[in-house]
């Protein structure tokens, strides 16, 4: 499969896909903290916003990256986590309602800012010609019809067949993995010699942002004085970045390889940290239960 149709066909699909199984799957109790806990909202959706890309652009300026790989990184930091953050903070038994709550907000923003602050990185790394020749307004409007429009979509069918999306669920999920999986192959095929070595140069820099976001996620967690599993989902969200919506900016609407593999290449490395979350959380969550027995 060639990187320009993995990305502009079937990436499209996939995204649209995952965006409706979001809708089908949201349910009104999820948003209640939104008018019991409005502050806790506001800054969960703030951090990922505005704290991940300023944590972001000094990350990349600390590592010397160079611009293609740069503007990549910053793009991610654009682009709040979506169904795998939701899932990552249900496996490390954080508070999974506002997980999804967060998601949705920020989803519903994301269209409109990414664009904006995209186009505000292509002008400082690569100058303001290429930033005139970026779609903006396109952009917004695809990301619109991509994420907004399934997720409202899907919220619709849930609240007028809720048993109907119960059963299709899973098969909603499996169809957006076997889009990613294709969108992946087609990536990793086009730029396959190149990838060892962006895997290296990239590395040190992608670890370092997740770990470091993470952490910050959960240290303004335990200044609001939130209980832990608000903690583990505020470090998830503000962590875990949209590697999807990303490939999209960066592949599909900027065109540039280098950049699609810099996304790529964060969506494999960011699960390091998340795995040890997980890990540690269920090794605490098990400590407790042998105390309690």
């Amino acid at each position: 499969m060639e990187h320009g149709i993995a990305v502009q066909l079937v990436l499209p699909l996939a995204l649209f896909t995952i965006m409706l199984g979001v809708g089908m799957s949201l349910r009104v109790s999820e948003f209640s903290l939104l008018w019991r806990r409005p502050n806790v909202v506001l800054v969960g959706v703030l951090s990922q916003l505005l704290l991940l890309p300023l944590l972001g652009f000094v990350v990349v300026s600390a590592f010397d990256l160079p611009a293609a790989l740069a503007v990549g990184i910053m793009v991610l930091t654009f682009a709040p986590g979506g169904a795998t953050s939701n899932m990552i903070t249900y496996l490390s038994r954080g508070d999974t309602a506002l997980s999804v709550c967060l998601t949705a907000i920020s989803g519903l923003i994301t269209p409109i800012s990414m664009p904006i602050l995209t186009a505000l990185a292509v002008s400082y790394w690569m100058g303001e010609q290429a930033a005139i020749e970026f779609p903006i307004v396109l952009t917004m409007v695809k990301l619109m019809v991509i994420s907004v429009l399934p997720a409202l979509l899907g919220a619709l069918v849930h609240h007028r067949w809720p048993a109907f999306c119960l059963r299709i669920e899973r098969y909603v999920k499996a169809l957006a993995g076997l889009f990613l999986v294709l969108v992946v192959f087609g990536i990793v095929k086009t730029n396959w010699e190149q990838l060892p070595a962006l895997t290296f140069q990239l590395g040190p820099s992608v670890l370092v942002l997740v770990s470091l976001a993470m952490f910050l996620g959960y240290w303004i967690a335990r200044q609001m004085r939130l209980n832990t599993e608000q903690g583990i989902s505020l470090a998830v969200e503000v962590g875990i970045q949209n590697a999807a919506i990303a490939l999209l900016i960066t592949g599909g609407i900027l065109h540039n390889s280098e950049m699609a593999a810099s996304a790529l290449i964060y969506g494999v490395l960011m699960n390091i940290p998340a795995f040890i979350l997980i890990a540690y959380r269920f090794y605490t969550s098990r400590q407790a239960f042998n105390r309690t027995v």
